[in-house]
């Protein structure tokens, strides 16, 4: 079950990398905070891409319209993405931004934490299902296409 352990340490590197870029923020270190987030839009275009096209439709047996609030959670992220983007490009951010935002990275990790419970769900999915969410993540992620990018160009909502 390599795509559940991959899953599962992808939520890992999500956890810590928002919590660095909450704290970078904080302090106003937007250099460090720029290269969180440029790892963390690496990362997560396959991720969310993975989730959207093959595991939430997968698991939507098991979720029903659960999914689709999974989904809005994804558009909340690109949504607040996108401003940490913008506010890094800034140079220079007051206390009041950097606070803010801070606290709108840190609220994104209710969701990685749900999200990494859907593991125990993928758990019950056939051979030929896992064998097919393992193939569509190794293809997302040779794609490559950062999260910013297939938010914009290739993603349907947002």
């Amino acid at each position: 079950m390599e795509v559940i352990d991959q899953f599962r340490e992808d939520h890992r590197i999500v956890r810590d990398g928002l919590i660095e870029l909450a704290s970078a923020l904080e302090s106003r270190d937007l250099e460090k905070a720029g290269k969180v987030l440029g790892d963390l839009n690496k990362l997560l275009g396959p991720h969310f891409r993975f989730e959207e096209e093959a595991l939430y439709p997968t698991l939507r047996k098991f979720l029903g319209e659960y999914v689709d609030q999974l989904l809005s959670e994804h558009d909340v992220a690109i949504r607040s993405a996108r401003e940490v983007a913008e506010l890094i490009s800034k140079g220079d951010v007051s206390e009041d931004e950097a606070k803010v935002a801070a606290n709108k990275t840190r609220s994104l990790l209710v969701h990685v934490s749900n999200c990494d419970g859907l593991a125990i769900l993928a758990e019950r999915l056939d051979e030929e299902e896992i064998n097919s969410l393992w193939k569509k993540l190794t293809d997302l992620r040779e794609e490559g296409v950062p999260l910013l990018e297939w938010a914009e160009k290739i993603k349907a909502r947002v």
